[in-house]
């Protein structure tokens, strides 16, 4: 789509010598730019957490990605970008500090644009980072709000996932029957979708609570 309206600018430009076409074009190919590396750093980024190594260039696309979409007016592909460049220095990196101001920022452009899908993730993010911090009952609030958003995107591989969290905060917590009904409903959700990966996760979580 975008590669064919750059095309008829393109033709624009050179048979009717429309300036204004080509200023056009360049925008359209930086939203195509963007939304490449957006996707390129994304597959990267699921490599390392299979348990590949660290790929210097993930963090860079990420940042060319929210540059190209500030650039273009895209406050959607801004926000998105600024949460995968925080979840590269939560996740790859362990540099919270870095991390924790884009993700707040990432947060505040997915509500402004009605992004819910950037804004589920940025909310488990920070429930994770709370989580590790120590702030149980702040972990367990956003963790819970990122579940009530994916169950309202369909996504229920994604509610799984932070149910695993949600075991972990009960343990510690001593909300052990609260653990186990929420493994027995997080073990459901991924095998009704197939998200082995998740339903492992489920059962090391579920191995943590006391019997």
């Amino acid at each position: 789509m975008w590669i064919e309206r750059a095309k008829g600018l393109y033709e624009r430009g050179i048979y009717a010598g429309d300036d204004a076409a080509l200023a056009a074009s360049d925008r359209e190919l930086d939203a195509v730019e963007a939304a490449l590396c957006l996707a390129r750093g994304r597959v990267l980024h699921v490599r390392f957490v299979q348990g590949g190594e660290a790929d210097p260039r993930e963090l860079p696309l990420f940042e060319r990605a929210g540059a190209l979409f500030r650039a273009v007016g895209d406050r959607r592909g801004e926000g998105e970008s600024a949460f995968w460049e925080g979840c590269y220095h939560q996740v790859v990196a362990g540099d919270l500090d870095r991390a924790l101001p884009l993700l707040r920022r990432a947060g505040e452009l997915a509500a402004e644009t009605g992004d819910l899908v950037t804004l589920a993730e940025v909310l488990r993010h920070q429930g994770i980072a709370a989580h590790r911090s120590g702030r149980l009952d702040e972990a367990r609030e956003r963790l819970t709000e990122s579940s009530r958003l994916r169950r309202e995107l369909g996504s229920p591989a994604g509610v799984a996932s932070n149910q695993v969290g949600l075991i972990h905060i009960a343990v510690a917590q001593g909300r052990h029957d609260e653990a186990l009904a929420l493994a027995d409903v997080a073990r459901a959700l991924a095998e009704s979708c197939g998200a082995d990966r998740v339903a492992a996760h489920v059962e090391e979580a579920r191995a943590t609570i006391p019997t």
